[in-house]
């Protein structure tokens, strides 16, 4: 399976780091490669991940800093799809 980052998760994931960046680059750096590594390993393991909190999605946490990732899996197109990258503080959207 492909890993493919949805223009949201993009987005989440750039204003997430570069608002850490702004303060601390360092961090910044850290955390992204912490994302990173941990999302690399999902082709492997795609169901490392909790069931999500939305049907048909998958949250997998981030050790070390207090990033989710959303993602789906897309067996027929074989890709997992990274949906949102989420601070665990902010509001999750309804499940409603």
């Amino acid at each position: 399976m492909i890993i493919r980052w949805l223009p949201s998760a993009i987005q989440d994931r750039d204003v997430q780091l570069d608002y850490i960046g702004e303060r601390n680059p360092g961090a910044a750096i850290d955390q992204g490669d912490r994302i990173e590594h941990q999302v690399s390993q999902l082709p492997d393991h795609p169901e490392m991940g909790r069931f999500g909190r939305i049907e048909g999605t998958r949250e997998l946490v981030i050790g070390g800093t207090p990033f989710v990732v959303v993602y789906r899996l897309r067996p027929s197109l074989k890709r997992i799809e990274i949906i949102r990258l989420l601070h665990g503080a902010q509001q999750w959207p309804k499940t409603d």
